[in-house]
């Protein structure tokens, strides 16, 4: 059995009936969007945001969920599918998952209605219930992920990235949606804001982990669906090469910034360094982070009594920095 199936396990069965709730959450009576929409529902990813809702409602309630719980992931899994679709029209990107983007297929008019449909669909499943403490949870995570992805373009076009600015950029961006799915999870079934404030934390440490992991694989040989050395590309300032930056010499410093600003697209200068930084402790140290984060998160689980449902959350958090893609 293979490590998504082991953390399922415990929740095999609500992930079958949350896969049915979804879908319905989605429909319209336009069939061009009810097309789009199946086609979506059928090339989804791991599903990890319903994953962590039910599995930390689960722990924190001694095995209860309830509605609540489904429309809390269903209203998660919408805003996450729609900011998805809205990325790849940003990203002018024609892939997702190994599968034709949204835009690549319907263009990128359609691909931003549909995105925002689905906000709207998350949002109205929240309020036409009454959930508006759990819609609370999730319109703050939207605006975060907003403000992170336009601080992380501020930044790149002045390469000024402090690691105090970056970690502010991937809370926003990556953590506060994980976070969001914890924080609702808990609260879907207790009333108790402690420990609704606590499956917060435990989601946004989990989230800074998974983002340095993902920024690793920038510098990774092995094939995991997206280039080595994209990052420097794009000119995004990943943890690595910040490091790197705030601890070499001047003349190392200006030959870096210098490669990443006018050299981005050259393979052989992208090389160098991915190499230099390799070479600089880079790598070594941005893992090393990213295991406090994860050490951080399991010291949160530790407040609870062993059950399946901890069990499966250990695992998931042990996965998101041992995943190898």
């Amino acid at each position: 059995m293979n490590i998504t199936s082991q953390i399922k396990q415990p929740i095999f069965n609500e992930m079958e009936l949350f896969e049915k709730k979804f879908y319905e959450s989605m429909t319209s009576k336009v069939a061009l969007l009810n097309r789009i929409t199946y086609y979506i529902v059928n090339r989804k990813g791991k599903q990890m945001r319903p994953m962590f809702v039910f599995l930390t409602a689960k722990m924190v309630s001694g095995g209860v969920v309830n509605e609540r719980t489904y429309r809390g992931a269903s209203v998660i899994e919408l805003i996450h599918t729609a900011t998805l679709v809205h990325d790849d029209v940003v990203d002018d990107s024609n892939r997702r998952r190994g599968f034709f983007s949204i835009n690549a297929l319907w263009k990128n008019k359609i691909a931003v209605l549909v995105g925002d449909y689905l906000l709207s669909k998350g949002l109205l499943l929240s309020i036409d219930n009454g959930d508006f403490d759990l819609l609370k949870i999730i319109s703050v995570a939207v605006r975060e992920m907003s403000e992170g992805e336009l601080l992380q373009i501020e930044k790149a076009r002045r390469l000024d990235i402090t690691e105090d600015v970056y970690y502010e950029i991937i809370r926003k961006k990556t953590a506060t949606l994980i976070a969001a799915c914890c924080a609702l999870g808990a609260k879907s079934v207790i009333e108790d804001d402690i420990q609704v404030e606590n499956m917060c934390k435990f989601g946004e440490l989990i989230g800074m982990a998974f983002q340095i992991k993902d920024d690793l694989f920038d510098y990774s040989e092995e094939a995991i669906g997206k280039p080595t050395g994209i990052d420097i590309k794009e000119q995004k300032m990943t943890l690595p090469l910040i490091h790197v930056l705030n601890t070499c010499t001047p003349q190392e410093k200006k030959w870096l910034i210098n490669s990443i600003k006018n050299h981005n697209k050259d393979k052989k200068r992208v090389k160098e360094v991915i190499a230099f930084v390799k070479n600089n402790n880079g790598l070594a140290y941005a893992e090393n982070k990213m295991v406090q984060f994860q050490q951080e998160a399991l010291s949160l689980l530790g407040n609870y009594p062993d059950s399946e449902f901890k069990g499966a959350l250990t695992l998931m958090v042990n996965y998101v920095i041992e995943r190898k893609k």
